[in-house]
């Protein structure tokens, strides 16, 4: 009877790690790719809880020859930005606030970590998001450090499953400029540099 019910079981429970994926027509990815005039960046996304401090997600958003945001296993959809496996694109100003507007709830804010990087990096992180495909559930933050343990200015990144380990590696960076988004303090949504420990 056990091995009934778990032959019963097992798919749902496989179903319920695997990833959902999405995969935008190439005209609709091709109308929204925006190019932002800022210098190459990564910044690091990270969703905390107001009332523990721990991490519930965290994402990345790369700014290179396009701004795109990779998101995995979020649950985050704008029609005007399609998206390909967790990778948003057309990721213009408003809707990068949107995005993080989305999160900053009364349980929770969001810290953005901007990290300067070469154009080659930036270049290498958009390659790398699009190819890595979609990511199941509670695994946002393993895949986010695997991306940027292959980029030269995050090349110490820990391999974890914890938004806040991440968050911390990234405040020891030279040149980050760190903001805080807190949906029920606007006085709070800030933005500094944070020096290099």
């Amino acid at each position: 009877m056990k091995r009934v019910l778990l032959i019963l079981v097992l798919p749902l429970f496989l179903a319920a790690c695997a990833a959902e994926k999405a995969w935008a027509p190439d005209d609709a990815v091709q109308r929204a790719i925006y190019r932002h005039n800022s210098p190459p960046s990564i910044t690091v996304i990270t969703v905390i809880s107001n009332q523990n401090g721990s991490g519930g997600h965290s994402a990345l958003l790369i700014n290179g020859s396009q701004r795109l945001i990779f998101d995995p296993a979020g649950s985050w959809h704008h029609p005007q930005n399609p998206e390909r496996n967790d990778v948003h694109f057309g990721m213009q100003d408003a809707a990068v606030e949107f995005y993080l507007d989305y999160h900053a709830r009364d349980r929770w804010h969001v810290v953005t970590q901007e990290v300067p990087v070469s154009a080659a990096s930036a270049e290498k992180a958009l390659q790398l998001v699009q190819a890595y495909g979609a990511v199941p559930k509670a695994y946002c933050t393993r895949a986010n450090t695997e991306i940027l343990a292959q980029i030269p200015e995050f090349a110490g990144a820990p391999s974890t499953f914890r938004p806040v380990k991440l968050m911390e590696y990234v405040d020891t960076l030279s040149g980050v400029a760190r903001r805080v988004l807190r949906d029920d303090s606007p006085d709070e949504n800030r933005v500094a540099v944070v020096p290099r420990l």
